[in-house]
């Protein structure tokens, strides 16, 4: 309901209200007098202009709708002094109201940022409505799975303004007569405005800091209508905001999200939920915010210490194949053996966010380890694949680290080897091309010499035999 009803409905509400005029003063909205009748500065008012205080129209304009609130001559009020107006009524709030006048009142305070004063208006329309409520989802119940029908398939006879509670009378009475389809099709369309009020109450209930209450508003909402986008949205939301712990509560604000963009793709919020879902999703599978948290901060701190490539720390300078020493080791042992990485630290660096920026840098730093290799600079391409391999673990960064470190002749070589020709051995193959291309025809064949001798039934099928050739 917009503001502009609400404001007539409680306008309507007033004038219905006894009135204290002083003794002997003409009722507002009076019957017309004498057209002759002398203006407020003492003249007679000009031919065909309407009488001061009378309900009838301008002459040749026909009647005044039905309803429409007398004319006076007065601007109407606008929303703060009907509220004033309102606020003088005795007994407001306790007085029986239809669900039309009991939903414009809690809208119009709403609008004016008094959510806590909307919510007993917002409670007296629902009340009104809870019949309608009650016969929707009986009815809905025993017509199982079946489509529902709009209220014109189904022959309900509403117009705009026909009363919630005069639809809700009529979907009784097509429930009566077994007509279950029909019942729930004039039910579910008496429950239209229902919805946006309870929406409303929603939203004041979290304005008011009771976001429990809110959640069980929503889940009515929904109850009735699975789709609606601001149950939808307000629901996980909520959810998100209040329960990050509760993983089963974050499973269903990721679903309430995804539920969202595929029944309203076309709405400005779609973009924001698809990215809510993604982050509820990573919360959820973090097993809860405390714990996403952490993993986000390790991740910072890797991304600080140990992924910039233009940067090194001392970390990424001794590389993923440098750890340390084992015990009762000396300073001169090897410094190629698997170093010692907590799973924490394994963890974030498997969920750091491959950037479009980083890719780049990766790629870069790979084609200047194979250029280091053509020209025989095997120690400062090791230090190249060891800024590499823990982001971009693939088949040619194995095989470039394989043939830096069988340059070095270091006695993990043999084995770093075995896992590259095992995993990928055409990414080594590729790496014989890359070197020749680069001038290093020498290197290129003594490292299919090696491929082959490792991986026969390859070297079969890929022909290697050829590329060794003279």
């Amino acid at each position: 309901m917009t503001l502009s009803l609400a404001l007539t409905a409680a306008a309507a509400l007033l004038a219905a209200e006894p009135s204290s005029l002083p003794a002997g003063h003409p009722p507002l909205g009076a019957g017309s007098q004498p057209s002759a009748a002398p203006s407020p500065g003492g003249g007679a008012l000009p031919p065909g202009h309407p009488a001061f205080g009378s309900d009838a129209p301008p002459s040749g304009t026909g009647a005044l709708p039905q309803g429409h609130p007398p004319m006076t001559g007065r601007a109407p009020p606008n929303a703060e002094e009907l509220l004033q107006q309102l606020e003088g009524m005795q007994g407001l709030r306790e007085r029986d109201k239809t669900f039309e006048i009991a939903s414009s009142l809690g809208k119009l305070y709403y609008a004016n940022g008094r959510p806590s004063e909307a919510l007993d208006y917002l409670l007296q329309a629902e009340a009104k409505a809870k019949p309608a409520r009650e016969l929707f989802l009986a009815q809905k119940k025993k017509l199982g799975t079946g489509a529902v029908k709009s209220a014109a398939e189904a022959g309900c006879g509403f117009n705009a303004q026909t009363p919630v509670e005069e639809m809700a009378k009529v979907a009784a009475e097509r429930a009566k007569k077994g007509d279950t389809a029909g019942a729930v099709a004039c039910a579910r369309a008496a429950l239209e405005p229902v919805l946006d009020v309870e929406v409303m109450r929603a939203n004041a209930l979290m304005l008011t800091s009771d976001a429990p209450g809110a959640l069980k508003v929503f889940e009515g909402v929904l109850e009735v209508a699975p789709s609606n986008a601001d149950a939808l949205f307000g629901r996980s939301a909520l959810l998100y905001e209040t329960r990050g712990e509760d993983v089963k509560a974050l499973h269903t604000a990721r679903e309430g999200f995804e539920a969202f963009a595929m029944a309203h793709p076309g709405s400005p919020r779609t973009p924001l939920a698809n990215k809510l879902a993604r982050m509820v999703g990573e919360v959820e599978k973090a097993g809860g915010m405390t714990k996403w948290q952490a993993t986000r901060a390790e991740d910072r701190r890797i991304r600080a210490t140990k992924l910039d490539l233009q940067h090194q720390s001392p970390l990424m300078a001794r590389g993923p194949m440098q750890g340390a020493a084992a015990p009762g080791a000396g300073s001169g042992g090897d410094n190629t053996a698997a170093p010692t990485i907590s799973q924490e630290t394994m963890q974030a660096m498997q969920n750091v966010e491959h950037t479009p920026e980083l890719e780049a840098q990766l790629t870069q730093t790979v084609e200047q380890g194979e250029d280091l290799l053509a020209h025989g600079r095997y120690d400062e391409a090791l230090a190249a694949y060891r800024q590499v391999m823990p982001l971009r673990p693939d088949g040619r960064v194995k095989a470039g680290l394989a043939w830096t470190l069988v340059g070095l002749g270091k006695p993990t070589a043999d084995r770093v080897w075995g896992v590259a020709v095992s995993s990928d051995p055409a990414a080594v193959d590729q790496l014989g091309e890359t070197l020749k291309s680069k001038g290093d025809t020498r290197g290129a064949k003594a490292l299919w010499a090696k491929l082959a001798a490792s991986a026969p039934d390859y070297a079969a099928r890929a022909s290697l035999q050829a590329k060794l050739e003279p």
